[in-house]
């Protein structure tokens, strides 16, 4: 018989790695006048978005959580436009800006699944 693998779908700790992966992403950006305003609005977005998602799996209520995992959608779309702007600006971190990007898309996607079932379920 086949061995089955057992993969466990762990969003927290997806989202803190993302959150990690933002902050050695913006070590590598470099320092100018227009960056220096740029780097901290990554690394807030980007970081938001695991804290946000713990905060939810702690959630008080249903309202509670669906509120938190909002602040994980915006933050998502936040990281993305802040990735596109470093890319405006320094155009050399496009490859590594990418895979950022790519990896805020899908979290977006997921938030904005999990909002949608949270209210597909209030609605039935």
């Amino acid at each position: 018989m086949p061995e089955t693998k057992n993969t466990k779908y762990d969003l927290e700790e997806r989202t803190t790695k993302f959150g990690e992966n933002i902050i050695n992403f913006s070590k590598t950006i470099p320092e100018n006048l227009v960056t220096m305003k740029i780097i901290p609005q990554l690394v807030a977005a980007g970081t938001s978005i695991g804290a946000n998602y713990c905060e939810a799996d702690d959630a008080e209520s249903g309202k509670d959580f669906k509120h938190k995992i909002c602040i994980c959608k915006k933050e998502a779309r936040e990281t993305k436009y802040w990735l596109r702007i470093t890319v405006a600006t320094i155009p050399d971190l496009a490859p590594e800006a990418r895979i950022l990007w790519q990896e805020a898309n899908e979290l977006n996607l997921i938030f904005n699944a999990i909002v949608r079932k949270i209210n597909d379920k209030h609605r039935n």
